[in-house]
């Protein structure tokens, strides 16, 4: 009988929203949080600078990323796998 062992690093699903830099992707982690006191959803997200060594991840591909050591000052999740594709509106910052 084999047990899977799971991993006790952090993961999330998100869609990369940029592909202009070497290696890395900017992907955008969206999520719903309820308001505590009058309910309502609120849709937040954050932006994760995501390890690509093959530079095969594109502008509006879902994938999942998972928590790694530091690679540079911003850089600390990798790129795991493409969940598939979706429209972006790329937003100016």
């Amino acid at each position: 009988m084999e047990t899977k062992v799971q991993s006790k690093k952090q993961s999330f699903v998100g869609v990369v929203v940029s592909d202009k830099m070497q290696k890395t992707r900017v992907v955008e982690v969206t999520r719903y949080e309820m308001h505590p006191k009058y309910g309502k959803f609120i849709k937040s997200s954050n932006r994760f600078k995501a390890h690509d060594e093959k530079e095969e991840y594109k502008i509006g591909d879902r994938v999942v990323i998972e928590s790694a050591r530091p690679m540079s000052r911003h850089k600390a999740f990798v790129i795991r796998e493409k969940i598939g594709t979706q429209e972006v509106v790329v937003r100016a910052r």
